[in-house]
C-alpha cells in the first residue's frame, strides 16, 4: 500500500502548496492530467487545472465540511473545492442561505466567493475515475486530511461529512487527530449526530453531523433536497459557532 512521505506542513497555506504538489497516486496522477488534456466539450476552451484540489476557507474555520474528492470537469478544472460543477451548485447555495458563504455560486477561482468560518476539504484531493478512489487511495490521501484537523484543531468544532465514503474515512483520522471516538462507533445517515470528547491538548469537543452527498444522484432524485441540506448546515454551524 502506497504511503504519503511528504514532510508534515506547519500551516493551512503550506498545507494547500503541498498538496497542489503531490504526486502520490499514480493512477490518480494520470486520470488528472489525462481529463485535463482531454476536455469536456464545454470546457474545451479552458485551461484546467489538472492538480490535486487543497481544501478552500479560512486557515481558522470553525467548521469543516468533508466531501470525497474534486469532479474531474469541476475541481479538477476549476481547482477549487466543489466548483464549476452541479454538486457545488447546490452545496454553495445551501452554505449561502444559511449565512455561511458570502454568496450563492462557485464558479472558478477569482469570482469572490468567500466563507464564513468555514472550510470544505475531501479525504482525497485529486479527482478519480468514475468517481471512486480505491482504499489505498485513501490511506495515502489520509496524511493530508489528518495534517488538516490538526491546524485546524484550536478553532474547530464541528464537521459536516457530505456522503459515507467521507463518514468512514474521516472517523478513522479523528481518532489518531486528538479526539476520542465513541463506542460503538456512530454510523453514518443523513442526520446523524455525535459528540467526540477532546483527547489531546488544543482540541474542544467536535460535533460530527452527517448529511447524504450532493451529488446529482441524490439532487436529481429528490433524496437530498435543498432544505435538508440547509437544515444540517444550519445546525452544524450553530454548533460550531459559525451563525
Amino acid at each position: 500500500m502506497p504511503r504519503n512521505t511528504s514532510a508534515v506542513p506547519t500551516s493551512i497555506e503550506a498545507l494547500d502548496e503541498s498538496i497542489v504538489d503531490c504526486r502520490a497516486c499514480p493512477r490518480l496522477v494520470e486520470w488528472r492530467e489525462e481529463v485535463a488534456v482531454e476536455k469536456r466539450a464545454a470546457f474545451r476552451d479552458q485551461e484546467y487545472w489538472g492538480r490535486p484540489v487543497p481544501g478552500f476557507g479560512p486557515p481558522d474555520a470553525a467548521l469543516l465540511i468533508v466531501g470525497l474528492a474534486p469532479a474531474a470537469h469541476g475541481g479538477n478544472r476549476t481547482g477549487r473545492m466543489f466548483t464549476g460543477d452541479r454538486s457545488g451548485d447546490v452545496l454553495y447555495a445551501a452554505l449561502h442561505a444559511v449565512g455561511l458563504a458570502n454568496q450563492a455560486t462557485a464558479v472558478h477561482l477569482d469570482d469572490g466567493l468567500a466563507l464564513r468560518g468555514t472550510r470544505v476539504t475531501a479525504p482525497v484531493h485529486c479527482a478519480p475515475p468514475e468517481n471512486k478512489p480505491t482504499p489505498a487511495e485513501r490511506e495515502t490521501c489520509r496524511f493530508w486530511l489528518d495534517a488538516e484537523l490538526t491546524l485546524l484543531a484550536p478553532t474547530l468544532r464541528a464537521i459536516v461529512v457530505l456522503g459515507g465514503f467521507g463518514w468512514q474515512a474521516l472517523l478513522p483520522v479523528l481518532a489518531t487527530s486528538g479526539w476520542t471516538v465513541p463506542r460503538p462507533r456512530p454510523r453514518f445517515g443523513h442526520g446523524a449526530h455525535a459528540e467526540f470528547a477532546p483527547a489531546a491538548p488544543g482540541r474542544a469537543p467536535l460535533q460530527l453531523f452527517g448529511c447524504y452527498h450532493v451529488s446529482q444522484q441524490n439532487t436529481f432524485t429528490g433524496r437530498l433536497t435543498p432544505r435538508m441540506l440547509e437544515d444540517v448546515l444550519g445546525a452544524a454551524g450553530c454548533a460550531a459557532g459559525a451563525i
